[in-house]
């Protein structure tokens, strides 16, 4: 396990405690984060995956917490929700600006933020500590699939969330970010980057995917470049729907 990702309280900020699933790969980094959120009881945002191990630990945790006020989720994705079954816990539906309050005064808002998944959602404390699922995550890039709610949504997702300006962001996968600013800044810049990368080889008459990819996803490993494809079609659609995406586009 990565040392950062030890299960243990957020910093600064005594009423989140993360427990990571050992759930590692490509896309869900060292693994899946679930939060126990206040206490007496505590919300759980995302229980994680359909792993024994981790809900035995979600559910020991709850215990020494007074129990469950109900689960949040950031999205519907399985390694965020698999575990509901055998948690037993009931999901509490989240809408825009909707407020949930632990028992010991501890209160998330629910902040609706479509991109990654277009049912996503991002949760502040009232000291301004962001739950946001994969929107951000702690380390690389998040993946952004053309029916998560559209590029654009996601853009103003990140836009959202930068106005905010949380003090702490709690990730669905990786670490803690204590350079929020910074975090959300990269991100915007990064979709930003590959966006005038497809721009510049449209213009120069590039007009095949396979070659838009391996141009502008070049720094992406081989074994994300599927994913990077898909990536690249929300991209495309975002260029579309504003009028620059040429009609001799090939495969």
């Amino acid at each position: 396990m990565h040392p950062e990702m030890v299960d243990g309280t957020a910093p600064g900020h005594q009423a989140i405690l993360r427990l990571m699933a050992d759930n590692p790969g490509p896309m869900t980094l060292t693994g899946t984060n679930t939060y126990l959120v206040g206490s007496r009881p505590c919300w759980v945002v995302d229980p994680g995956p359909d792993d024994s191990r981790h809900v035995a630990s979600v559910s020991d945790a709850i215990g020494r917490l007074g129990g469950a006020a109900g689960v949040l989720l950031t999205h519907s994705h399985n390694d965020h929700t698999g575990a509901i079954p055998e948690l037993g816990i009931e999901v509490t539906a989240a809408a825009d600006g909707e407020r949930f309050e632990a028992g010991d005064g501890t209160a998330l808002t629910a902040l609706a933020t479509p991109g990654h998944a277009i049912d996503h959602f991002c949760f502040f404390s009232d000291d301004e500590v962001c739950f946001s699922g994969d929107l951000i995550l702690g380390w690389g890039s998040t993946y952004v699939p053309p029916d998560g709610g559209s590029l654009a949504a996601y853009m103003d997702s990140l836009r959202l969330i930068e106005a905010r300006q949380p003090g702490l962001i709690c990730p669905g996968h990786g670490p803690w970010i204590e350079d929020p600013a910074t975090k959300v800044t990269e991100y915007i810049e990064h979709r930003e980057s590959r966006e005038r990368g497809l721009k510049e080889a449209l213009e120069r008459g590039v007009r095949s995917r396979m070659e838009l990819l391996a141009e502008v996803w070049s720094d992406v490993p081989e074994q994300l470049r599927p994913a990077a494809a898909v990536v690249m079609e929300a991209h495309l659609q975002k260029l579309d729907a504003e009028g620059h995406l040429p009609a001799d586009l090939g495969e």
